[in-house]
């Protein structure tokens, strides 16, 4: 998909113009979905085949579908090009204040005000609420145009915040503030050494693996042959290994999810109004702050997405395998995926109607 100044046709919507696999990604994801949940009822010890090694918390084959779905699209980003992001204050200072006080604050509230009688959903959502997201973002920014670069480096910082920054609001959000509100407090311990070993894997291999990529790929052959032959035929692997990811996820948590529909239901109430509001308020925050369309869709999803990965291996390794706490983080990716699919879609019509003249709008 690109971006130029001409405006297309007003009847050639940008769906028209996606490609077979992109154009029925959600109709994709559903199926991966209830072909997870299926293989999850019918194959009797599946759980403890998918569990039997793992990458730190995370279940081998989930940590190698990530790898292959983040790997395409890092080889994508041009890193040459980084430097003129890691300078836009505006930019970097939106993601921030929206990640890491906005995103873990509005999930609070929305935990509080829905599920007060439900404490271990409760606190499982909370802590979905501080673990920003590292993998998918990369995907869904890509799909929807956004500045790919940007979300490299924004990635990049919110790894880094995740280590340094985790421990502490969840002790924050779970401890101390409830105490000063006069709510019920929970307490936790979490393993920095989770959080290290998530976000090396499933960001660092990928990272390096794309640098190198690109950097040996245009040295060899040059950018056009790199970006024009060889990345038209990397980037479906992208989505391959999103489907991939999402099959096993659900046949992993599929007894947990088809077991408990009325709690999965009370869980993603909050979930929905978290990932439309934060996306919302981060579209519109980044466009009054003058930032461009492909800039602000990034910081958009950068700010909506949840790193569930990691929220679910902190609950386990904190709460235990079948608590409640657990059940929250896997009902994430239940919700969030169809919706930040469909926000793509909500990205991309919104860009003529917000930013209108803006050449990185998308045109197909």
């Amino acid at each position: 998909m690109s971006a130029t100044t001409t405006a297309s046709a007003p009847d050639q919507g940008v769906m028209k113009d996606l490609s077979f696999l992109n154009r029925w990604l959600p109709a994709w994801i559903l199926a991966a979905m209830a072909a997870g949940l299926l293989l999850g009822r019918l194959v009797p010890g599946i759980d403890t085949a998918l569990e039997a090694v793992k990458v730190g918390e995370v279940s081998l084959p989930i940590a190698i579908g990530l790898l292959v779905m983040m790997y395409p699209v890092l080889a994508k980003v041009r890193y040459d090009e980084t430097h003129r992001v890691a300078g836009d204050r505006r930019l970097l200072g939106a993601s921030l204040v929206l990640n890491w006080v906005v995103g873990p604050a509005l999930m609070f509230v929305l935990a509080w005000a829905l599920l007060p009688d439900l404490p271990e959903y409760r606190t499982g959502l909370i802590i979905v609420g501080l673990a920003r997201c590292i993998a998918m973002v990369m995907i869904w920014n890509d799909l929807a145009c956004g500045d790919r670069e940007a979300a490299a480096v924004l990635v990049a910082v919110n790894s880094v915040f995740q280590v340094l920054a985790f421990g502490v609001l969840g002790w924050f959000y779970l401890q101390v503030l409830p105490a000063w509100l006069g709510l019920p407090t929970t307490s936790a311990e979490f393993s920095v050494w989770s959080i290290v070993v998530s976000v090396l894997v499933f960001l660092g291999i990928p990272l390096a693996a794309g640098f190198l990529t690109r950097t040996l790929g245009e040295k060899a052959k040059g950018r056009q042959w790199y970006e024009e032959r060889f990345l038209p035929k990397l980037g479906p692997w992208a989505l391959y290994g999103l489907l991939f990811t999402i099959v096993l996820l659900f046949a992993l948590q599929g007894d947990a999810i088809t077991s408990n529909p009325w709690d999965v239901a009370r869980i993603a109430l909050p979930l929905l109004a978290y990932f439309f509001l934060m996306f919302g308020i981060a579209l519109l925050a980044s466009r009054a702050l003058g930032l461009n369309y492909a800039k602000s869709t990034t910081v958009a999803f950068t700010a909506a997405g949840n790193n569930f990965e990691l929220a679910i291996a902190v609950a386990i390794a904190t709460f235990g395998v079948t608590s409640g706490q657990a059940l929250a983080g896997v009902v994430g990716p239940l919700i969030e995926v169809p919706v930040l699919v469909a926000l793509v879609y909500v990205s991309l019509w919104a860009g003529r109607k917000l930013f209108p003249g803006d050449a990185t709008v998308p045109t197909r």
